[in-house]
């Protein structure tokens, strides 16, 4: 089987796939970003005690999660296009959507973290003067994102992989560059293999180093 592979195309495509491939890592980092911070507002709006806040945080977190990751794409790209009245490009449409949709899922890792944390702490905080705020912001959210990393690292590993949902709506991530240059020198199957490669690669790398970091911080514990 390998050996009809045309190994020299992969290395004339390299160029075009690491154009395709920043895209995915730019991506990634801003709905990890996006998505870790709202997500994190969101957990608080879910803890709190308004209810009318409490509803709405709990309804967008348990939407976001019962839809399907390339709905919700094809939806921003074409939907929102057509309230605004202005077309939405397929790489801002992307990143807006991924960011979006992640911060549903980091909302409920961050609301476990944060429900972790052991109440004691919170009446010691309040004990000293603090205010609700700077408890969250001094005591408990600086605990909660130590205790969730390895969580918040697994979560991002499955984000990359899904960035290649992107497909759908033209955005030009690692997967379209390899499906425009396997057209161009009509060897789909060798640029498809390379980049399912990167993927595992990448993929597996990265769940090596949230592992290391598990145990480090079960040993500090």
């Amino acid at each position: 089987m390998f050996s009809t592979f045309d190994f020299s195309v992969i290395v004339a495509s390299l160029p075009f796939i690491w154009s395709g491939l920043q895209f995915t890592f730019k991506l990634t980092f801003v709905a990890m970003t996006g998505g870790i911070i709202i997500g994190t507002f969101l957990a608080l709006a879910r803890l709190s005690s308004i209810g009318p806040l409490a509803a709405a945080a709990s309804w967008y977190v348990n939407i976001m999660r019962s839809i399907p990751l390339v709905m919700v794409i094809l939806w921003f790209y074409l939907v929102i296009p057509l309230i605004t009245g202005k077309p939405m490009g397929a790489e801002t449409s992307a990143l807006v959507t991924f960011t979006a949709f992640e911060a549903a899922f980091f909302c409920e890792i961050m609301r476990a973290g944060i429900q972790g944390i052991p109440k004691g702490q919170v009446a010691a905080g309040q004990a000293m003067g603090f205010t609700y705020s700077q408890v969250m912001r001094f005591v408990v959210l600086p605990q909660a994102f130590r205790n969730m990393l390895p969580v918040l690292l697994t979560q991002t590993i499955v984000l990359f992989q899904d960035t290649s949902l992107v497909y759908a709506i033209g955005a030009k991530d690692m997967l379209k560059a390899a499906e425009v240059a396997g057209k161009n020198y009509n060897r789909p199957v060798e640029m498809i293999i390379f980049v399912a490669i990167v993927y595992f690669s990448l993929s597996f790398a990265l769940s090596y180093v949230v592992k290391r970091l598990q145990k480090r911080i079960a040993i500090k514990r």
